[in-house]
């Protein structure tokens, strides 16, 4: 499974299209951060890899965190104007990359927490609701075309895609021309 990715720039762009709504999460089907969640923090994480085909990789990830306070608050979740205001204290402190891939991360005594990606963004009433998806390992060699697994070739598992062998047409480009020989003085 391969999620699409959004970019912090998008995040911010599709927050800012519904400042008056209330943010809600929905982590998994009908299971929703409590509504007197906090933004606790936004995390830069500059991501450098090398992945099991030898593959250097490189990425930023922006992860904002929820917390579910113990204590029950009355009232409804944050406006999107609130947490857009959190972007913005953020942002005045570090430069957060607007291609960073972004993570929400959440946990409860119910759910352990983890990284989950932002889905379907959806304005229902007085609610703009993100629906939280899971993360997922991949091989990032199959990905290229390499393999993850032996292959019926006998290619080992997570091998280096094989690159392609261009033949090469060597041309005697001297032909015909004053050219310098050994001991001819030219060289």
């Amino acid at each position: 499974m391969i999620n699409t990715f959004l970019d912090w720039s998008s995040f911010k762009a599709k927050l800012q299209q519904h400042p008056e709504l209330a943010l809600q999460f929905q982590y998994a089907t009908g299971k929703w951060v409590n509504a007197n969640y906090h933004i606790t923090e936004i995390k830069q994480a500059p991501i450098t890899s090398v992945d099991c085909g030898g593959v250097m990789n490189t990425w930023t990830e922006i992860i904002v965190q929820l917390w579910e306070p113990a204590e029950a608050e009355e009232g409804r979740a944050m406006q999107v104007k609130k947490a857009l205001s959190i972007i913005e204290l953020v942002e005045s402190k570090i430069l957060l990359s607007p291609t960073g891939i972004v993570k929400i991360e959440f946990g409860n005594s119910e759910f352990d927490t983890r990284q989950m990606y932002p889905g379907e963004f959806k304005a229902d009433g007085n609610n703009l609701i993100i629906n939280l998806t899971p993360d997922a390992t991949q091989c990032k060699a199959i990905n290229r075309g390499g393999s993850c697994g032996t292959t019926a070739a006998g290619e080992e598992c997570c091998a280096p895609a094989q690159p392609v062998k261009r033949k090469i047409e060597l041309v005697n480009l001297a032909a015909g021309q004053n050219s310098c020989t050994p001991g001819s003085g030219c060289c």
